[in-house]
């Protein structure tokens, strides 16, 4: 799909700010940030200033994080809770900034910062939440069960499927704030390679993720009050691409929704990769491969340093490794063939890590899919709809109340 002309001007003339700050913004929808602040701190932030960039982001969570603390003192839980959404929300953005400083001795720290005001929203909001521990594999999964207040004895629950570098806060404000107004209890978690998995325990990525949403979709069945046989899930980003290949296998799922729709990960890395190069990977000549990606990195340390923070949840050694990695992350029509769950696949209009993916997934899956279109004109392109969130909650949900409300018959 060729990207139409955005009616909407750049917050930044960097592209990778300008949609930082689009998806922020975005998040104002489930509370998870506020325009003016957010606007005020990245003003005037020059195009490649990465410090700068890290600084104005950490320095507002910080900010932020001690107006919590102080409202939370005062028993304003209300306030406390709102700020420390923000402030996690906030302190996200700064995890992935400090990807691309010079030195990556802030990532941890600011992780951990991160990691602290999400807890503290979960400890304070009114929000019945609960941290629960979720069995995998001889582990376990770190996740969040928040119960909706509908006095309903069995209760229909949503599980929330992160991308590949996204918080917990920026998913519960895209997503996951509008489920619960809407009736639904929502479990969100880190699977392999998210956040905590990755930071704390070093987990990587799998991309057989039927053996993750499986023993998920088991646990929270299992959780008093959720009607088994009203539980979706929800996969936004590159958690697009997790959700359809559990599918494949899960069908336990009374519905599934797919943000954008993703068949194959490895096209965001390897679109822009020159065709010699690719030949390169082709012929097996991965040390050669490595040798003139490393030239071109020298060109360009800020892509050098993004590309080992993408290639870092993978748990691979050198670019023709990670590549060869990524490209294990797809969904081929075999697999595709067999899901039976119903499927709701975004699309917005400039689509711009996997352009053309969410029309072959519903291509792929016709005989359960619904393609749902996001428009510029509407104010609802680029990846992930950043600044249509409350629009995106009501064309989802709408839908997923729809085939609940058949598959059950309960409205």
């Amino acid at each position: 799909m060729t990207p139409t002309h955005d009616t909407i001007a750049p917050f930044s003339s960097n592209a990778d700010f300008d949609f930082e700050i689009r998806n922020i913004l975005g998040h104002t929808a489930g509370g998870g940030a506020d325009p003016g602040e957010v606007l005020a701190a990245t003003a005037g932030i020059h195009n490649g200033d990465h410090a700068a960039w890290y600084r104005a982001w950490h320095e507002l969570a910080g900010r932020i994080a001690k107006a919590a603390a102080a409202s939370a003192k005062a028993g304003h839980r209300v306030s406390a809770a709102h700020a420390y959404l923000r402030a996690s929300n906030y302190f996200g953005v700064a995890v992935n900034a400090a990807s691309s400083l010079k030195d990556s001795a802030e990532l941890i720290p600011t992780f951990r910062e991160q990691r602290d005001a999400w807890a503290s929203f979960v400890a304070v909001t009114p929000t019945s939440a609960q941290r629960v521990d979720i069995p995998y594999a001889s582990s376990s999964l770190p996740g969040w069960f928040f119960r909706a207040a509908t006095g309903e004895v069995r209760q229909r629950t949503l599980i929330l499927v992160n991308g590949s570098d996204g918080s917990l806060a920026g998913l519960w404000a895209s997503t996951g704030a509008a489920a619960l107004q809407r009736g639904y209890s929502v479990l969100v978690f880190d699977g392999p390679g998210q956040q905590s998995e990755l930071f704390e325990r070093n987990v990587r990525f799998r991309p057989d993720w039927e053996h993750v949403l499986t023993p998920v979709y088991d646990f929270v069945a299992g959780l008093d009050g959720v009607d088994p046989s009203s539980v979706a899930v929800y996969g936004i980003s590159q958690g697009g691409y997790w959700v359809a290949r559990a599918l494949a296998f899960e069908h336990r799922f009374v519905a599934a929704i797919t943000d954008p729709g993703v068949v194959d990960v490895s096209a965001s890395w390897t679109t822009r990769l020159p065709k010699s190069l690719l030949e390169l990977l082709e012929k097996g000549q991965d040390k050669r491969f490595d040798e003139e990606m490393g030239l071109g990195m020298r060109f360009s340390p800020e892509t050098e340093r993004t590309w080992r923070f993408r290639a870092r949840p993978y748990g691979t050694a050198g670019f023709a490794a990670t590549v060869r990695a990524v490209r294990d992350y797809v969904v081929t029509d075999d697999l595709a063939a067999q899901i039976t769950t119903p499927l709701l696949i975004t699309s917005p209009e400039g689509e711009r890590f996997w352009p053309g993916q969410a029309e072959r997934l519903a291509d792929l899956t016709s005989s359960v899919s619904t393609l749902v279109r996001f428009t510029a004109a509407e104010g609802a392109n680029e990846h992930c709809q950043p600044l249509a969130r409350t629009l995106t909650a009501e064309r989802v949900f709408d839908w997923l109340d729809e085939r609940i409300s058949a598959a059950t018959g309960k409205s």
